[in-house]
């Protein structure tokens, strides 16, 4: 084929055509993609440090999910400490409830004349008395020392001698519960019943007073058995004397006699209150376990003992930056918290509802157990502030990563199609200089015309 020969004028403005039409399609292209940069051949180091920026991106964006997981999971153990802290307040107002039914189950005794025949009721005053003293009075003034004598009436003068009770010159009164004993050797062979029944309430372990029919009437104040004795003199001897409950002066006042190791007054019985309140102390403790067991979330339960790990970063080994949270094994024995029965707990997992002191020391655990839930929730919730901040902080980093990525690569649509625009107008023109071009060539022909 012979080689077609064009006119430099000709050649010149096809050149420029072609170069205009190739610039447009650049242009098109990136119009057409929205990016600058499609291909390593554009702008390499623009195009591989995007596709870094896009990679790292990708991978926080991966990271998110468990980060968010983990969000959720410190949020479920810590809504389980919630309703695990509500549960333990309502232990502690059953325990209060129990605490406030305290008088059926007091050890209670009341003079007797049974318990021996110089009781303070034998001493009114013998058979035939008639003088205007109350029972009650007489036997609130009977002297505790000697002689022994009842109380007589002089109908002439209408004066009455008061009783006697003949204990002794000095005597020795102890009173012992649980682990509290009140000794006191301040009654004196004057001193009276009043007297008596005066330092029986100072002791604070038992309450005393005299009946109408002149019975002398002891309470305890707690709910553990009650040894109370009295006996003359104010030595060693007659301390063990009165602690022992053995060859004593109880018999004079109709108090049992009886070994100190037994206690002159038991356990009055059981309080129905206290009873009662039994399945509901119990009920509310196991809920404590089955709560804590339900407060998992995609198969990870902090209060149960589980490791949560949440990563933050895309690097491995000790570049990987993550955080460990230990849960904690919340359960009703773990927190003290013990089992309810109705008299002598079987094993050191059970307390005596019907005890005062096993209700005290109750209502000490559950405000420990409180204390201790709130210390894991405090855990638990700086715990959830850092993971929240690391996700806040990983989605500010990838938008900052997908923008500079995007700044490199992305092209300007108002700048490529204003480009566009003048390279339109550019081949327009280059037509028409080829056009003219041609029309000079042209000119040779007429010459021939």
């Amino acid at each position: 084929m012979a080689n077609t020969i064009l006119s430099g004028g000709v050649r010149n403005n096809l050149l420029t055509l072609q170069q205009t039409t190739a610039q447009q399609s650049v242009i098109q292209n990136r119009l057409a993609t929205g990016r600058k940069v499609n291909s390593a051949i554009d702008n390499p180091v623009n195009y591989f440090t995007s596709m870094n920026l896009n990679d790292r991106a990708d991978q926080l964006s991966g990271l998110l999910d468990g980060i968010s997981n983990g969000i959720q999971t410190i949020q479920a153990a810590s809504k389980g400490i919630d309703a695990i802290t509500k549960l333990v307040q309502s232990l502690q107002s059953t325990i209060k409830q129990a605490q406030s039914d305290n008088a059926s189950n007091r050890p209670t005794a009341v003079g007797d004349q049974s318990n021996g025949t110089s009781t303070v009721l034998g001493k009114l005053g013998g058979t035939g008395y008639t003088g205007s003293k109350s029972a009650k009075d007489i036997a609130l003034d009977a002297k505790l020392g000697i002689p022994a004598a009842p109380a007589s009436y002089n109908a002439t003068t209408g004066a009455t001698t008061d009783a006697s009770l003949g204990i002794g010159a000095t005597m020795t009164l102890s009173i012992s519960a649980g682990s509290t004993t009140f000794v006191s050797t301040t009654l004196t062979g004057t001193s009276t019943v009043r007297d008596l029944v005066n330092e029986i309430n100072r002791s604070g372990i038992a309450t005393a007073s005299v009946d109408s029919s002149g019975k002398l009437n002891v309470t305890g104040t707690g709910s553990d058995t009650l040894k109370i004795g009295i006996a003359a003199g104010t030595d060693a001897a007659a301390l063990t004397n009165a602690q022992a409950n053995t060859g004593n002066a109880n018999a004079a006042l109709g108090l049992p006699l009886t070994t100190g190791a037994t206690g002159i007054l038991s356990s009055g019985g059981n309080s129905t209150v206290r009873t009662n309140l039994i399945n509901q102390f119990n009920d509310l403790s196991n809920q404590i376990d089955q709560l804590a067991r339900d407060s998992g979330y995609n198969g990870k339960n902090l209060l149960t003992g589980d490791k949560l790990s949440i990563i933050f970063n895309e690097k491995t080994g000790t570049n990987q930056s993550k955080s460990d949270i230990q849960g904690e094994t919340i359960t009703a024995a773990n927190l003290g918290v013990l089992t309810a029965v109705s008299g002598t707990p079987a094993n050191s997992k059970q307390f005596n509802i019907q005890d005062d002191t096993s209700l005290n020391n109750m209502a000490d655990v559950l405000t420990g157990a409180l204390t201790t839930l709130r210390s894991i929730a405090s855990t638990f919730g700086s715990s959830l502030s850092v993971v929240q901040t690391r996700q806040d902080f990983t989605k500010n980093l990838i938008n900052t990563l997908t923008v500079g990525a995007d700044n490199l690569v992305l092209a300007d649509p108002n700048e490529e199609g204003a480009k566009l625009l003048a390279l339109n107008t550019r081949q327009q023109l280059s037509q028409t200089a080829l056009s003219l071009a041609n029309q000079a060539d042209q000119g040779v022909l007429r010459l021939f015309g």
